[in-house]
């Protein structure tokens, strides 16, 4: 997963490495068009999305403003009894924060064995010169002490991520990540927002969604919809349409949900 699109050579160069080092590795694109920079969207997908992949799966993720700077190239392992392992090789700066609030992080090493990096990595494409050698030998079975010295999982970069609350019945939340079709995704899991759901009443801009739909066909196209979305969190959307152009919407937008049973107080 990067940042890097595809209308470059960074993401060729970067499967190219690997497959140089682990021929067999078998590589999926999660995605390349986080918008430039944006750890917040590139924390959002990694957390939606790793537990499709096995156990074992090494994720190679590079959102990295601070390349070349004193940020800490790290790679992680993440496990509970019932999760994984998986192995995460990223630049420290937050990218997998939200990740971790889920699946504890077993160990954790700096990335600073030149041995297992390309020769003269240089200042600006650590994607190419570390992170993609580093997941190449773990794919192939080599440990984390084996790439890295060694850290305290809990001395890892936190992401300033907005959490949902709570206040006289309404849950406030705000928007965190915004797809290619213009959804709105929030920050509202779907764990709080109980049945009965038509009652619900959800507003952002100014703008009211009465109830939470169960399919974008529940309105007429060109109609506003809340829903509960693949990605398991609270969604807004314009049927056939991009709520982003419609509501002039970006990341961070406020937005309410208010529970059926305090609209009636």
């Amino acid at each position: 997963m990067t940042d890097f699109g595809i209308e470059d050579t960074y993401v060729g160069v970067m499967k190219a490495v690997i497959l140089g080092i682990a021929p067999s590795t078998q590589l999926v694109d999660l995605t390349h068009g986080i918008p430039p920079q944006d750890i917040r969207a590139g924390a959002f997908a990694l957390l939606t999305s790793f537990h499709y992949f096995p156990y074992g799966t090494v994720f190679c993720c590079v959102i990295d403003p601070g390349v070349g700077t004193v940020r800490r190239p790290i790679a992680v392992e993440v496990a509970t009894r019932e999760v994984g392992p998986y192995y995460l090789v990223c630049p420290d700066n937050g990218l997998m924060g939200p990740l971790l609030e889920h699946v504890p992080a077993n160990s954790s090493v700096v990335l600073d064995n030149p041995t297992y990096q390309l020769p003269r990595p240089s200042n600006t494409f650590h994607g190419r010169d570390l992170f993609a050698p580093v997941a190449a030998y773990l794919s192939s079975g080599l440990s984390l002490t084996d790439v890295g010295t060694e850290i305290s999982p809990t001395s890892l970069a936190h992401l300033d991520w907005p959490k949902p609350y709570l206040r006289n019945g309404i849950w406030h939340g705000s928007v965190v990540y915004i797809d290619h079709f213009g959804n709105l995704l929030t920050n509202i899991p779907a764990r709080l927002i109980t049945p009965p759901r038509l009652d619900w009443i959800v507003t952002v801009e100014g703008l009211e969604i009465r109830g939470i739909s169960t399919t974008f066909a529940q309105v007429d196209s060109r109609e506003p919809v809340a829903y509960i979305g693949s990605s398991g969190f609270l969604e807004l959307a314009v049927r056939n349409g991009s709520a982003k152009e419609a509501w002039g919407v970006e990341v961070d937008q406020k937005i309410t949900a208010t529970e059926p049973t305090n609209q009636r107080r």
